[in-house]
């Protein structure tokens, strides 16, 4: 696999990696206790950090590639393994 690839593939599994963890621990200003600021939304985030996102979502992107990587050197999973012809009576 070439490393533009390699590269692609981790930045994809990263951006879902990031959504996916962003609402972990995320607290509005209510469930805090803090006072809002005006014109804020009721459901806005009061203790949103960014750098808590970006680190959770590399470490779950780089768990998750690996495992991709992983399937795609040693096969464990192949196209075959996905064919749902014989399930559909085709």
């Amino acid at each position: 696999m070439k490393l533009t690839s390699i590269i692609a593939i981790w930045a994809l599994f990263w951006v879902l990696s990031a959504f996916l963890v962003m609402p972990f621990g995320v607290r509005t200003a209510d469930e805090m206790g803090v006072a809002k600021v005006p014109g804020q939304a009721p459901s806005a985030p009061a203790n949103f950090n960014p750098r808590r996102i970006i680190l959770r979502a590399s470490v779950l992107s780089t768990v998750l590639f690996w495992l991709y990587y992983a399937n795609y050197v040693n096969h464990w999973i192949t196209i075959q393994n996905l064919d749902i012809t014989p399930l559909l009576g085709v």
